[in-house]
């Protein structure tokens, strides 16, 4: 990425480099992205009331500068539909000359920015707040522009706009209209078109369609004007004469965001190509670069776009020579062609920009707000740009934003919730549930929750928290007296809080019960006795419902009606092996058989047919395409048929198709004797033999062997929870994970180190452990 250098000073060896790798790629891609900035760039230029030559400066600029020294070699810069509503309020206000000497001024704070190294910094802005910037430049551009569609004027203010759009609809006469909602068809209906057609850009299509028949049926329409000379474009900025604040507010504003767009649109294109990452602070050196070129040259400023971005990408670029080019090809249009580009119909245009303007409000942000619980920030920063102006409806959508942060970080939720009926003495149950952070301003509310607690119940107090200061405690505290001493119960339960001492969790500390034994979070040892209320059966069970099933409750949704597993999973029935926690997985992931031994009866030679059923289901059923057998340490069934005491019941009769694998260790299996070299014990050999005498019985079986089907060995070792995958003859950690054999674990039969990272990906998804 980026190794490719096109300016003067690139060596020639690296010329030669791109001529013979990349270049293939990159000039295609160069011309599609070509094709797309320039309608792109005269539509931005008349919606921001900006000479039309000013769009095509700024794509040409942006193209060379910034993509040659920007720190995101595959992102394309030009003039940007986020800036129409800055830049248009700028030219009304001071000017196009003064306008483009903030957009030299901002260029070159956005230098000082790069070199100071807070690229990273304009990343910490809400999201939401972003998105919603957008989309109220997308409404004020939409509202502005179907006025010049319908062959009107756009009014100076959103409100305008609005209440002179019903006088506007009513004269659809005009040639004009027909030609911007045919504009507006057209790109609506291209993305549905065949792949082959679509090949060419849509907004290229509609606008030189657009040109021909205005211009076949000689209508009568305001079309695109530009200087006789492209060069008698270029103007040199001015400082204003007055209004200094003003200006400054311009700069400020203009500075911000042209750089949290490029930067947001960086950071858009590392996601459209694995392995590609954008020097942030180096981008923003390009885009002020860019900026101060165009400024002073005349042209619009410049931005970091993703339609153009992420076309470059999709279209095959490898290097930052697209993006060069890209700016070369657009610079001899606009020398070469411009006579072309005065038969554009204005409303053409505008209807690519009335399209543009409502692809800038996109549902998939809304939703994602409103999943976030951001839905209002959303529609109040919509509001104020629309209403108000950028700067501010920006200012008011960030302090919503902060606002409803410092909320959530200061305040608690507190509810009771109803118990399960009276406890064994009689007494009322209650529970009350305190999450996100206890602190004392949660304390007046805390006070009020619990005073709804009857006299003299059973109370437990769940403090899901992750901060617990000394005021809520000492409240908590004292009521917690007070209501044992008028005769009640009270339990509380610190599922995810840090206790009294108000201090944060420990890193790598797991909040909720997903992989908590009973013994770990209810009181006391869990016992199984007869069904009561206090079973921690029954509790686990009210854990689950409280917490764990509306966190998996969509994806059951999914499942309803069937179910398409990715593998067979077969393991022993030790309590200790939980396949969906040492798989990473959930619902619908595993087809789980378990039985003492990880066993498989040979076909046709047991009366017990259960094992294979279930592979028959899984396999000709369910098509699974992977089959894993998962021994683990520290085996009881291999300890007792290791040592001949199987005894003579039930356990016994089952036991007897371990008997190939005690043979197999005994006769030197190559597995056996490198788990020896390994320095296991005797008894997780044998389990490691076992796991693979159990797949080659599962390869004898028809519906296995006729069907394309992987096999996988894993062994689990219960002491470190450590997963091993079985590759070759030997059982090694699973890949991602760096943890080594000890050189001795004889005397405990257990290996050293963390985890298997990522042990799920390597029993499902194609990692070399089969055999």
């Amino acid at each position: 990425m980026g190794a490719a250098r096109t300016d003067a000073h690139a060596p020639p060896g690296r010329i030669r480099t791109w001529l013979g790798q990349d270049a293939r790629h990159d000039i295609p891609a160069s011309l599609v992205v070509f094709l797309v900035a320039v309608p792109l760039s005269l539509g931005i230029a008349a919606a921001s009331g900006a000479p039309v030559m000013a769009g095509l400066i700024a794509a040409v600029v942006g193209g060379i500068v910034a993509g040659a020294l920007g720190g995101s070699p595959l992102q394309v810069s030009g003039p940007a539909a986020g800036l129409t509503v800055v830049v248009a309020e700028l030219i009304t206000q001071f000017g196009w000359a003064v306008t483009c000497s903030i957009t030299v001024i901002a260029g070159a704070l956005q230098l000082l920015l790069g070199a100071c190294r807070i690229g990273r910094a304009a990343l910490a802005i809400s999201p939401t707040v972003v998105h919603a910037m957008l989309a109220g430049i997308g409404v004020t551009i939409v509202l502005g522009q179907l006025h010049v569609l319908l062959g009107g004027a756009a009014g100076t203010s959103a409100w305008e706009n609005i209440s002179e759009l019903p006088g506007q609809l009513l004269d659809l006469h005009s040639p004009a209209a027909f030609i911007g909602l045919g504009v507006i068809v057209l790109l609506l209906a291209w993305p549905k078109l065949p792949a082959r057609i679509r090949a060419v850009p849509g907004p290229l299509v509609a606008i030189v369609a657009a040109t021909a028949i205005s211009s076949l049926a000689a209508l009568t329409l305001d079309r695109v004007e530009l200087p006789d000379s492209p060069l008698s474009a270029i103007a040199l900025p001015q400082l204003p004469s007055g209004q200094w604040g003003a200006f400054a507010l311009g700069v400020f504003t203009l500075t911000v965001i042209a750089s949290v767009e490029s930067l947001l649109s960086a950071v858009s294109v590392d996601k459209l190509r694995e392995g590609h990452r954008s020097n942030l602070d180096r981008e923003l050196v390009g885009q002020g670069s860019a900026n101060m070129a165009s400024g002073l040259l005349g042209g619009l400023p410049v931005t970091g776009v993703i339609v153009r971005s992420s076309t470059n990408v999709r279209a095959g670029a490898r290097t930052r020579a697209s993006a060069v080019l890209h700016g070369v090809w657009v610079l001899l249009f606009t020398v070469l062609l411009v006579g072309l580009v005065e038969q554009v119909p204005m409303a053409a245009l505008a209807g690519l920009l009335v399209f543009i303007g409502m692809q800038l409000v996109r549902p998939d942000d809304i939703r994602s707000a409103r999943s976030h619980g951001e839905l209002h920030v959303y529609l109040i920063t919509v509001a104020g740009v629309v209403m108000l102006n950028l700067l501010e409806g920006v200012l008011i959508g960030l302090a919503v934003a902060m606002f409803g942060m410092l909320r959530r970080v200061v305040w608690a939720r507190v509810r009771v919730e109803d118990g399960d009926g009276p406890d064994a003495e009689g007494r009322e149950t209650r529970s009350v549930v305190v999450e996100g952070t206890l602190s004392f301003l949660s304390v007046p509310r805390l006070s009020r929750v619990l005073a709804q607690v009857p006299e003299g119940s059973a109370v437990t107090v769940e403090l899901v928290v992750d901060y617990l200061d000394h005021a809520a405690y000492g409240h908590l505290a004292a009521w917690k007296n007070t209501h044992v001493a008028g005769g009640g119960t009270v339990v509380v339960d610190e599922i995810g809080g840090p206790g009294p001492n108000a201090r944060r969790k420990r890193s790598g500390v797991v909040s909720t019960r997903t992989f908590l034994a009973w013994s770990q979070w209810q009181a006391g040892e869990p016992e199984i006795p007869a069904q009561t209320r206090r079973d921690p059966l029954v509790a686990g069970a009210r854990e689950y419902h409280r917490r764990g099933a509306p966190m998996i409750r969509p994806q059951l949704r999914k499942l309803a009606s069937s179910q398409a597993p990715h593998a067979l999973f077969l393991t022993c029935a030790d309590s200790r092996i939980v396949p969906n926690v040492i798989t990473a997985s959930g619902p619908g992931d595993l087809f789980t058989i378990r039985n003492v031994g990880n066993l498989v009866p040979r076909p046709n030679e047991s009366d017990d047919q259960s094992v294979q059923a279930a592979v028959e289901f899984a396999v000709g059923n369910l098509g699974v395409s992977t089959i894993v057998v998962c021994g683990h340490s520290r085996c009881g069934a291999m300890t007792a048929v290791a040592s001949g005491q199987a005894g003579d019941g039930a356990v016994a009769q089952w036991l007897r198709w371990a008997e190939t694998s005690v043979r197999e260790w005994r006769a030197g299996h190559p597995l056996g004797r490198a788990a020896e070299e390994d320095g296991w014990s005797e008894v997780d050999q044998l389990a490691m033999v076992n796991v693979a005498v159990q797949l080659e019985t599962l390869r004898s079986m028809p519906e296995v062997r006729d069907a394309d089907v992987r096999l996988v060995g894993m062994f689990f070792d219960i002491p470190t929870g450590t997963v091993l995958a079985l590759e070759d003859d030997r059982f090694t950690p699973m890949p991602g994970d760096r943890s080594a054999l000890p050189a001795d674990n004889a005397a405990n039969g257990s290996t050293a180190g963390e985890p298997a990272v990522d042990a799920a990906k390597a029993a499902t998804n194609g990692s070399p452990v089969t055999t």
